[in-house]
């Protein structure tokens, strides 16, 4: 994991709000991956804050991708905001 990447978490009213912070490599990618699969489901909506990552790293978003594309359907909806969104959302 990028030693600057962490991830807040706030859950509101069924919501879950994931705050994305520093550089988004493979590992970075990976504890995301983790995150969503052990709090995401339950949840209404999901929220992937992206205006705090400073870099994307093109191995990070592809391994994100491909993780995602697996459990896709556990979550109920799942939103990526902020203005790096379009980087890390599946097409």
């Amino acid at each position: 994991m990028a030693s600057n990447f962490h991830i807040s978490s706030i859950k509101t009213n069924g919501n879950l709000h994931l705050k994305l912070f520093g550089d988004f490599d493979v590992n970075s990618a990976q504890e995301l991956t983790n995150t969503l699969l052990t709090h995401g489901a339950g949840y209404w909506d999901v929220f992937i804050d992206t205006n705090n990552l400073e870099s994307i790293h093109p191995f990070g978003r592809s391994a994100f991708k491909m993780n995602l594309s697996n459990f896709k359907n556990q979550l109920n909806n799942l939103f990526f905001i902020g203005e790096h969104k379009h980087e890390i959302a599946p097409n």
